[in-house]
């Protein structure tokens, strides 16, 4: 088995290494996510809610959540509170900040925690979201088992990750937006070069697809599919916890 893709290759696990880089760029993040995705990751996300909001969820949570943007457009599905969770504290502060001017702190709870071991008892939550950090799971077999536990039984799980394109020639130009354009941008505003390489190289390393939805089968869920979204740049995977 090959190592697992870390931003500074130091020998820090990758959980630690993931949350030193969130902390480092989490100043710049939201303003980094608006240039480099062209503001795409907007339709991304509708798309996830619209995917959740016919199973009417009261209370939703939302792993690896960042600064919040998930969790504030999951309220788009009437659900009445969102909790996310993320291991990086500064992402969560800045986050926290972004609730409590738009209003939302009362509705929306950012929790500092580990996706691989949820502080949360079994059957809590009506729906589970992760939106672009998936990939970054130390022990990914754990964390979705995890997120599994944590559902009530029949809820709903959707998870947006970039993926690979393949066909010519959205394959090529995203290769080079990814590898060249993107570690260039992210280095002139947020100072750390790494953690927009690190990108581009654990989307190349992620298990996309049905390798991905092998993964999900494995924690326990069912009805797993995988929809492919604008040319195969980011895949939105959903499935249902069993009864």
């Amino acid at each position: 088995m090959s190592e697992p893709v870390t931003p500074y290759h130091t020998k820090a696990s990758k959980k630690e290494e993931v949350r030193n880089m969130f902390d480092n760029i989490a100043g710049r993040y939201d303003l980094l996510n608006r240039v480099l995705s062209l503001r795409i990751d907007v339709y991304w996300r509708n798309k996830a809610v619209a995917f959740l909001k016919p199973f009417k969820p009261a209370h939703i949570l939302d792993v690896a959540c960042g600064t919040g943007d998930f969790s504030i457009a999951a309220l788009k599905t009437g659900a009445q509170k969102v909790t996310g969770v993320d291991i990086s504290e500064k992402m969560l502060a800045a986050g926290r900040v972004k609730m409590k001017e738009r209003g939302l702190d009362g509705k929306i709870a950012l929790e500092t925690g580990d996706s691989e071991q949820l502080q949360y008892a079994t059957a809590t939550f009506d729906a589970a979201t992760v939106a672009f950090g998936v990939r970054n799971f130390e022990q990914l077999d754990k964390g979705l088992a995890e997120m599994q536990r944590v559902l009530k039984p029949g809820a709903p799980i959707v998870i947006l990750e970039f993926s690979k394109p393949r066909v010519f020639p959205v394959k090529q130009l995203y290769h080079f937006y990814f590898s060249t354009i993107l570690p260039l941008i992210g280095r002139l505003v947020s100072g750390d070069a790494r953690a927009y390489t690190y990108l581009f190289e654990s989307v190349s390393a992620f298990p996309d697809g049905n390798d991905f939805l092998d993964h999900m089968n494995k924690a326990g869920f069912t009805s797993c599919a995988a929809k492919r979204l604008t040319f195969g740049i980011c895949s939105m995977y959903t499935g249902l916890k069993k009864d």
